[in-house]
């Protein structure tokens, strides 16, 4: 049996997308999938060096991957008019935010690639995500770039929004923005390749057709949500949908404006070759 680790990140989005295959639900074709949990930009700093056959990696990375992995036609967590959020814990106008500390979760984020697109002159600090808004309210830093399940919950804790990015990108292009991707190694070879994004679209399509069941398990990894299953299906609801079943063509023009976007801007200094796996 074929070994195929699948690195993704420790979020509800993600637990629910992978549910099928991490309890085993559907077959897996011959293939041993092994789970490798860890936050997003340590999973884009091990697709630097190829090392997982199948990762969760942030759209901006694919720029440094491109060569040694193809964008899978499913995965993808999209926004559509919302996206990472910059808050801090008192109001600031968005046009101040020149100069100011951010703390980023990463610097191969999409996030960090976003917000360099809206306002390229400020002070990033790179924060883990789920320690951001405790470094924002202790003074360390005057603002907080936010992603996952804290896009939810900031408000509850005292955080004021300064600009969410998915509304300003759907603002300038019309598109949904592409923030996180599956990609899969070229060197396993077209039929693995095929076979095994296969495997993963009948993942999400069973936790689709199956909710309830896959939002039980996804509230283990629903940070600041645990007691709130409504939060929680509402946070799933917006990372998992007709996007991670396909980029469609608005998702798959998302990938190509953002990734031309940080290229003509020099914040990517090559222009980034896009190819999606065919089913």
């Amino acid at each position: 049996m074929e070994q195929i680790r699948i690195g993704h990140s420790p979020d509800s989005d993600d637990a629910f997308m992978f549910y099928a295959l991490a309890k085993k639900l559907i077959p897996t074709n011959g293939f041993e999938v092994v789970h490798v949990i860890e936050d997003i930009e340590s999973l884009n700093k091990r697709a630097l060096n190829s090392e997982l056959e199948v990762t969760a990696i942030s759209i901006h990375a694919y720029a440094y991957v491109s060569k040694d992995y193809a964008l899978m036609p499913c995965g993808a967590s999209i926004g559509d008019r919302y996206g990472p959020i910059v808050v801090s814990t008192s109001p600031i106008d968005l046009h101040d935010l020149s100069g100011k500390r951010i703390a980023i979760p990463g610097e191969m984020t999409t996030a960090y690639l976003t917000l360099q697109l809206f306002e390229p002159d400020f002070i990033p600090e790179v924060v883990p995500f789920d320690q951001i808004l405790d470094h924002v309210k202790q003074g360390k830093s005057d603002a907080g770039l936010i992603i996952h399940e804290g896009q939810l919950t900031y408000q509850s804790q005292g955080f004021h929004k300064i600009i969410d990015l998915g509304e300003w990108w759907h603002q300038e292009t019309d598109l949904p923005l592409p923030l996180g991707a599956n990609v899969i190694r070229r060197d396993l070879g077209s039929e693995t390749i095929r076979k095994i994004t296969a495997l993963l679209k009948q993942s999400i399509q069973y936790s689709l057709s199956h909710r309830q069941e896959g939002l039980e398990y996804a509230m283990v990894y629903a940070r600041d949500m645990e007691s709130d299953s409504t939060l929680a299906d509402r946070f799933v609801g917006m990372y998992v949908n007709d996007y991670t079943l396909d980029y469609g063509q608005r998702g798959r023009a998302g990938v190509h404006e953002l990734l031309s976007r940080g290229y003509q801007s020099g914040i990517i200094k090559s222009p980034v070759e896009i190819d999606f796996v065919e089913l």
